[in-house]
């Protein structure tokens, strides 16, 4: 009998987060720094606006583009907080941010075709170029710089311009929690035009940002037209399970997206987009307390880190992970980022390699502070002992 999994799928690379969190999933005793979900629920109101549209019978299936109310929402939304002035044409909803992604490489990368990824960034960009037959390539991202982007290192990366069609970006950033600066982004603006990319921007963390201030790509001068921008409520508004999200951009793209859009999920959930709604209107100061939340456990697991011998441990401007420089051995020999994460996990504390966000990964870990500030303090004491250990041996 032949084997019916194509070539494709073979060559994806196993996520070794998946296999991590199940360990700490199964095994009740590990406290886990892992995982890229808020610990908090949504606001109340956003919840009972759901009930209600529920029993008012909201149980269909919607326009793939998104519906009309959502859509208005948006447009204001990214008109205030993000510079962007868009009309409802150019926005479409999507099964999270992750989709949108999606959709839009489906619909500007042909086979070949190179797209820029920031290493280490988030571990979904490369497989995603990598289904659709495209060829990604890193642009490195360094330790010494806070893993600023930076226009030098994006025009470096381009090694076959006519078949360099995009740049990814990720600000504030999953794993690094870097926010770009605007004269940074100014600066790669220019070398976009040079090359003639489109950037795709992923926003997720838009509203964790603790020093500094978030920019939209898109709202700079020029970058509109060459820009689609990735938006989500999974973070900010603890909607995860919802999984609804947006991208905002040119209208030739945005129309392509949403005729691909019936292929993939149809359309975001009905339920899920009433409830963003709710949302947009009323949760902008649920999400302030939320971030000023997150700002208090920042402070507390950086400076925990950077007190225990062999991790330097920058400060996160946005996000909420801490991506620590490791410096251990084990018997003389230097600790890779799996080795070390798999070594915590023996005493009782799950995180993730560093390997998992790109080659340039390796010698990083990933904490994320999406948990109380009672279980980061009883996590740090773990990893306090276990790294005593381990220089002991």
């Amino acid at each position: 009998m032949r084997r019916f999994i194509s070539e494709r799928e073979s060559e994806l690379p196993g996520a070794t987060i998946v296999k991590l969190l199940k360990i700490a999933e199964e095994e009740k005793d590990v406290i886990s720094l892992g995982p890229g979900e808020p610990d908090f629920e949504p606001d109340p109101s956003i919840i009972e606006y759901a009930k209600k549209m529920l029993d008012r019978g909201y149980t269909h299936y919607s326009p793939s583009q998104g519906r009309s109310e959502l859509l208005e929402e948006l447009v204001k939304k990214l008109r205030k907080r993000n510079g962007i002035e868009v009309s409802p044409e150019e926005i479409v909803v999507t099964c999270g941010s992750q989709e949108a992604i999606f959709l839009a490489l489906m619909c500007v990368v042909d086979p070949g075709e190179s797209v820029l990824i920031p290493d280490p960034g988030f571990l979904s960009y490369r497989p995603c170029v990598e289904l659709l037959n495209g060829s990604p390539v890193s642009v490195k991202l360094e330790f010494e710089n806070g893993f600023q982007l930076t226009a030098e290192s994006v025009r470096d990366a381009i090694q076959n311009p006519k078949r360099t069609v995009a740049l990814i970006i990720n600000s504030p950033s999953n794993p690094t929690g870097t926010v770009f600066k605007k004269k940074t982004l100014e600066e790669i603006a220019d070398v976009v035009v040079e090359y003639d990319l489109l950037v795709l921007s992923d926003e997720a963390y838009e509203d964790f940002v603790y020093r500094g201030r978030h920019v939209s790509f898109a709202s700079l001068n020029g970058m509109k037209e060459r820009t689609v921008t990735f938006h989500t409520f999974s973070k900010s508004y603890g909607m995860p399970g919802f999984r609804i999200g947006y991208a905002s951009g040119p209208e030739d793209l945005v129309k392509a997206m949403v005729k691909v859009h019936p292929y993939t999920t149809l359309c975001a959930p009905t339920v899920s987009q009433v409830a963003a709604v709710a949302a947009l209107r009323h949760g902008e100061r649920f999400v302030k307390k939320v971030v000023e939340r997150y700002d208090r456990r920042r402070k507390l697991l950086v400076r925990r880190l950077n007190e225990i011998p062999g991790f330097r441990c920058a400060e996160p401007e946005g996000a909420f992970y801490a991506f620590p420089k490791i410096e251990f051995e084990n018997r003389g020999k230097p600790m890779g980022s799996l080795e070390f994460c798999e070594y915590l996990l023996r005493h009782g504390v799950a995180c993730v390699p560093g390997t998992e966000f790109g080659k340039r990964g390796e010698g990083f870990v990933r904490f994320s502070y999406a948990t109380s500030s009672e279980l980061i303090e009883k996590a740090l004491d773990r990893i306090e002992r276990a790294v005593t250990s381990l220089q002991q041996t």
